[in-house]
């Protein structure tokens, strides 16, 4: 028996003419799966207003019964919810009545005198097949609508503080400064709190300091004055502006250059910035929030970020937990994935196997969810089959070649493309390891032009900032 079948919860409907022999059964099950609750009557009449009233994830059913038959209860029960899973139990088994009850839609078919182990056995299975159902109805509504974003999806312990935060600091209009890992989902974060709060219709920007060139990043925020440098034929409105009575999220904000921190500090203090090229000062009400990947109290002890600014943005603090704080999520993270890739690339749904979902959940996670995501996408692409094995996985996550966890031929164009494609994305990720995110000597040791590698990292999606050692 699984363990999810062992300590998950939920509600069945045990229905037998015999009452005796029902209690009897319902506090046999009672004992081995005690976060179930279980509910007894003794007809099938009964058993559906009590399915009207209530909601249950399983039926076990004694076949034969006076008026409502068995038979006639499954078919009725399944219209009602296509999702229960029943289970069927008949003194007079057959091969043409099991038969007959799996057609219908029974999950599995037991006779009496029933086997007290092959009882356990089927109705754990039976509890973890409804419990999966369940799951995969909240994946598909999460997918639909998810306020705090598909990275962010999770119950364990981490998660449920990590929600708990985000909820508490959208309350506020406090800086906040949201420290994590690459890739755990710090952007997600920050726009759920602009979601969460009071200025959820307003503007949102977020601002990738480390991609905007030092010289340009002042401008850039703060805005600048016609002739303020070569090049500034115009005035500009900065982003603070752009974006005033909305939020700001300047991500990776250990990476800015010591002229924007003091002009950052100056717009935290008396809400005010003044563009480039100007005395003048505006007014601009803002709420900044702040991300990095960095340890900003070695960058004060180093004197590369100033102390008093670090305490204007730590006002408020979130941290995002990495994976491998998590790793109970995985199996709901990756299949909510699975869903959503599929949806976008037009394909059949495919499902990940339990084997394949114990191999993701035991795998570390160095790139955390957005490297799961990259994966996940590899498999919709590359498995032509409906389920995903572990085998599947484990091929893909090492680069295997296409030949070799690819059962069917698409046009050779198309599958060159997709070959292409994986090597480029495996060489570049490889190298930007290597490099840590330096394009300079990504360039140099490829032999790929800086323009050209820039272009390739545009096409495949892929940001250098993501391989930064902080």
């Amino acid at each position: 028996m699984t363990g999810l079948a062992a300590t998950g919860s939920g509600a069945a409907l045990i229905v037998d003419d015999q009452r005796d022999f029902a209690v009897g059964l319902s506090r046999l099950l009672a004992g081995l799966f005690p976060d179930w609750t279980f509910e007894v009557r003794e007809s099938g009449g009964e058993a559906l207003q009590e399915l009207d009233r209530g909601e249950y994830s399983l039926l076990v059913t004694d076949l034969r019964m006076p008026g409502l038959s068995g038979q006639n209860l499954l078919t009725a029960a399944l219209a009602r919810n296509p999702s229960l899973t029943v289970i069927m139990l008949t003194a007079f088994g057959s091969v043409e009545t099991a038969v007959a009850a799996l057609k219908e839609g029974a999950y599995d078919f037991l006779t009496k005198p029933i086997d007290q182990d092959h009882l356990f056995r089927i109705v754990g299975k039976a509890m973890e097949r409804s419990q999966l159902l369940a799951e995969n109805m909240r994946l598909r509504e999460k997918a639909a609508d998810s306020e705090l974003g598909p990275m962010l999806i999770g119950e364990s312990p981490a998660m449920r503080r990590l929600h708990k935060s985000i909820v508490a600091v959208a309350a506020s209009d406090y800086t906040v400064l949201i420290r994590g890992e690459s890739g755990t989902g710090k952007e997600l974060v920050s726009r759920s709190i602009q979601a969460l709060g009071h200025r959820a219709n307003a503007p949102f920007v977020t601002v990738n300091c480390p991609a905007i060139p030092d010289a340009l990043l002042e401008s850039e925020l703060f805005g600048h004055a016609k002739g303020a440098f070569t090049g500034a034929d115009k005035s500009r409105k900065g982003l603070f502006m752009a974006v005033n009575r909305g939020t700001i999220l300047l991500d990776e904000i250990g990476d800015i250059p010591a002229n924007v921190q003091t002009k950052l500090l100056r717009v935290i203090q008396e809400g005010e910035v003044r563009p480039v090229g100007t005395n003048d000062a505006a007014k601009v009400n803002v709420r900044i929030l702040a991300s990095t990947n960095q340890n900003l109290e070695a960058k004060i002890a180093d004197q590369t970020f100033r102390e008093d600014l670090y305490f204007r943005l730590n006002v408020l603090a979130i941290h995002v937990p990495p994976l491998s704080e998590r790793t109970e999520d995985i199996p709901r993270i990756a299949s909510h994935f699975l869903l959503t890739v599929c949806r976008e690339l037009g394909v059949p749904q495919k499902e990940l196997s339990n084997e394949a979902l114990s191999y993701l959940s035991c795998r570390s996670w160095p790139g955390n969810v957005r490297e799961l995501l990259n994966l996940v996408r590899r498999l919709a692409v590359f498995c032509p089959g409906e389920r995903i094995e572990a085998a599947h996985v484990r091929q893909a996550e090492s680069g295997a070649s296409l030949p070799q966890y690819c059962e069917s031929f698409s046009p050779y164009k198309e599958t060159k493309q997709l070959v292409v494609d994986e090597f480029t994305r495996g060489y570049v990720h490889r190298l930007l390891e290597h490099t840590q995110g330096n394009i300079s000597e990504a360039a140099r040791i490829s032999g790929v032009e800086r323009f050209s590698l820039q272009k390739i990292l545009k096409r495949i999606s892929i940001n250098t900032g993501d391989y930064r050692k902080g």
